[in-house]
């Protein structure tokens, strides 16, 4: 009887990186992050933003125990199903929906392995590169909003690590935009 139960209660996990991710994207989609000075306001652009702010998460959340991965986890699955909903709502068709969110996936790992190597090493110069890469396909003309991506990552990443795990649980993050 307990395991019929289980069906129909909510996953508190679940709901916790719902809000979670709704806090998340509202830090990703800071306009200040945007523009002249920042990522091309283009749905590539806003989904490497997306993808930079996850991977921020994720990383300090893997940290924090079994009950950090388990929302990692939920956060990731919760990215995607809402990324998969974006991409039937822009009219992509059945068929082509998994091949894009595979792809999308893929470019996620990439980049979070990419960030999370510099985030570690403590590198700006290599986190700069590799959003210099995956933001403007290395163009010259970019490079100084590269290194301004780069230095608001840094200072978002020291202040994510002094985030608690409950507070991630309660979608309180600290403010970002002012890493900028």
């Amino acid at each position: 009887m307990p395991s019929l139960l289980k069906l129909f209660r909510k996953d508190p996990v679940k709901a916790q990186a719902a809000a979670l991710y709704r806090a998340m994207l509202e830090q990703a989609r800071e306009p200040s992050l945007y523009g002249d000075e920042g990522a091309p306001d283009t749905v590539d652009g806003r989904f490497d933003l997306i993808v930079l702010h996850a991977s921020l998460i994720m990383r300090h959340l893997r940290g924090e125990g079994e009950e950090g991965q388990r929302l990692a986890q939920a956060l990731f699955a919760r990215m995607f199903d809402d990324m998969d909903a974006a991409l039937r709502e822009m009219g992509i068709g059945d068929l082509s929906v998994g091949k894009k969110i595979k792809a999308m996936a893929e470019a996620f790992y990439g980049r979070a392995a990419a960030y999370d190597t510099a985030l570690k090493a403590g590198d700006t110069a290599a986190l700069k590169d590799a959003l210099w890469r995956n933001l403007f396909d290395s163009a010259p003309e970019r490079e100084s909003a590269a290194s301004r991506l780069a230095d608001y990552a840094m200072v978002a990443d020291a202040r994510l690590a002094g985030t608690p795990l409950d507070a991630f649980q309660a979608a309180r993050l600290p403010v970002l935009q002012g890493a900028r």
